[in-house]
């Protein structure tokens, strides 16, 4: 008889205490679970030998990403019922050791353990970043982090970005409700990061992390700017040159593969920096800032545009989260905002403007897994399954994280002030906006 996945059900809601608020359908064919709700897919037993050998996030995301456990329904609502259990339980849950204290608890493990067959921990799928020994945040661990995450292929990025190729958060001043698009949010942002750095003609702009040159191409031709832009992605700057080159812009835009650290030809009136700052790392991101401000000119503009997360009571505490460290931002970082404009400050900036812009990234990442859900064949093909997993999977979850205010994102506006007190900044604030 079919009956694994009411035998699952009852040992998980055991061994987590409380009850599943989705459906289970098993390798068998049998279902258990609420009526109505959105349904866990476990298509192989192999899934529950990677949850009994890496409890938590990072075994349920290896699943997901093999291919052994899918969801039928709606995704979203799928990870919001799953958040409360897996997720965030808070400082009350169980955690697996206290668990196992109680002897009911250690039987449906067992029973969990019979379920899933004998044999070793699964190989965890190719799309894992595969750990080295060694410091973080070097010139060369940078440049393997950023190679794995950004040169997944143009194309992949195109399906998945759209036309402007921006792979950051739109500012929706027009919602689709509106006629509000995409292509309009992204450009409209870097309009507003163009405004709020002040950009004339004759003016030297860099780019820190440019990407496919979108920013770069917006100020030199709307703003008549000369920019360098930077990135540590060999297919990204091949990709902006040509785009770059298209525009007729080679004469004011050029695009360096270069860290950060190396750029030494300053000074500059504004430096943008956008979605750049979360793989710069805690113990760096001094380093970052004060790089930042030598590059600039006295009264130059710093837009520093840029994730963060929520505090911790104790900071000690915090911890990558495990499926984007694995599979998306290999050593990425998220800080707090109070840190990031401490930092900035430190390194000599006066920080004149800090707009958060959270809920604009939700709109962004659905309107990005839209795409990526429309054109799935195609991204299976110029990738792998795997990674078209990774990547919806992690920008659903990323969408739900803005909504609930789990993370946000910030513009902030910087100035370095020079000695004289004279920051020419505008007397009202927010005069971009007007």
């Amino acid at each position: 008889m079919a009956d694994a996945a009411p035998r699952l059900k009852e040992l998980l809601e055991q061994v987590l205490g409380a009850p599943l608020p989705v459906g289970i359908r098993a390798w068998d064919g049998s279902q258990a679970g609420p009526p109505g709700a959105p349904v866990l897919v476990v298509r192989h037993r192999r899934a529950l030998r990677r949850l009994l050998w890496k409890p938590g996030e990072l075994g349920l995301a290896r699943a997901w990403v093999a291919g052994e456990l899918e969801v039928e329904g709606d995704l979203y609502a799928t990870l919001d019922l799953m958040a409360g259990l897996v997720w965030e339980r808070g400082e009350d849950a169980r955690t697996l050791a206290e668990a196992l204290r109680d002897p009911e608890v250690r039987a449906a493990v067992r029973g969990l353990v019979r379920m899933a067959g004998p044999g070793l921990p699964p190989a965890p799928p190719g799309e894992e970043v595969r750990r080295r020994r060694g410091h973080l945040h070097t010139r060369r661990t940078d440049r393997r982090a950023i190679s794995h995450h950004y040169d997944v292929g143009n194309d992949f990025y195109e399906l998945v970005l759209g036309p402007s190729m921006v792979y950051s958060c739109a500012y929706w001043e027009r919602p689709e409700e509106q006629g509000g698009t995409l292509e309009d949010a992204q450009r409209d942002k870097l309009e507003l990061v163009s405004r709020k750095l002040g950009l004339r003609p004759g003016q030297r702009l860099l780019d820190v992390g440019c990407g496919w040159g979108s920013m770069a191409i917006h100020a030199a031709r709307e703003h008549g700017v000369s920019v360098v832009g930077i990135t540590l992605s060999q297919e990204q700057a091949a990709y902006a040159r040509k785009r770059v080159a298209d525009e007729g812009l080679t004469d004011r835009v050029e695009i360096r593969v270069q860290d950060y650290r190396d750029v030494t030809d300053g000074p500059y009136d504004a430096i943008s920096s956008i979605g750049m700052a979360e793989h710069v790392g805690s113990e760096k991101y001094l380093e970052y800032a004060r790089n930042l401000y030598g590059l600039l000119k006295p009264g130059g503009r710093l837009l520093n545009h840029q994730i963060a997360r929520r505090p911790q009571r104790d900071e000690s505490e915090y911890d990558v989260d495990e499926f984007i460290d694995a599979y998306v931002f290999p050593d990425g970082e998220l800080a707090p905002i109070g840190t990031t404009v401490a930092q900035l400050e430190r390194a000599g900036f006066e920080v004149r403007d800090v707009e958060s812009i959270r809920e604009h990234y939700a709109l962004t990442l659905r309107r990005w897994v839209t795409n990526l859900e429309a054109g799935w064949e195609r991204a299976v093909r110029l990738t792998s399954p795997g990674r078209a997993r990774v990547w919806r999977l992690y920008m659903a979850a990323s969408a739900l994280s803005f909504e609930h205010n789990r993370i946000g994102v910030n513009q902030v506006l910087a100035v370095r002030t020079p000695d004289s007190g004279k920051s020419g900044m505008p007397l009202r604030s927010r005069t971009w906006n007007v």
